[in-house]
């Protein structure tokens, strides 16, 4: 397996590991229109795998770690393939988005997520309540990206994040 930085031509694979888990009944993953992952490719990485029938390398999952202050992050849209779950296609994902985010400098990443069992695994544990300082909730609440939202717990956000656990490592 190799995990790399995505490039532009991996925004269609990446639309299409995310859409089985953004829609239907699993809707545990937040859908973006394909100009989105465009916009998003330098904070993806993904992995790749051969495909076992062709030997070709096939992008088997991503995730993205996205900067939201100057010690944190938030690891975002972490998905996998469903023919490639439990093979540690995630857990080589998650842990390359730990390392950018140290070589990064930052101090603490942030996720929301229905995964508590393995983000626990990888060294996270469940926030309650603000996770920031009073100055810094007031500056992150002049964001319009609805991570940011969710990660400040606000209440115009609840009904999309109904069953999530917030959850946080710090370094």
């Amino acid at each position: 397996m190799i995990v790399r930085p995505a490039l532009p031509r991996d925004a269609t694979e990446i639309r299409d590991i995310v859409a089985p888990w953004a829609y239907h009944e699993r809707n545990v993953l937040i859908p973006k229109d394909l100009v989105g992952y465009y916009e998003a490719i330098p904070e993806f990485l993904v992995a790749e795998l051969p495909d076992p029938e062709t030997g070709r390398a096939v992008v088997a999952g991503c995730g993205a770690l996205h900067v939201m202050w100057e010690d944190l992050a938030e690891v975002r849209t972490l998905a996998v393939r469903e023919e490639y779950l439990r093979r540690g296609v995630g857990g080589a994902i998650l842990e390359a988005l730990l390392e950018r985010a140290h070589v990064y400098g930052l101090k603490r990443v942030f996720c929301l997520t229905f995964e508590v069992e393995f983000f626990t695994r990888h060294g996270f544990e469940v926030i309650e309540g603000p996770a920031v300082s009073p100055e810094v909730f007031n500056a992150m609440l002049r964001s319009h990206d609805t991570g940011v939202a969710e990660f400040l717990d606000l209440a115009w956000v609840k009904p999309n994040t109904l069953g999530n656990t917030r959850m946080m490592r710090n370094f």
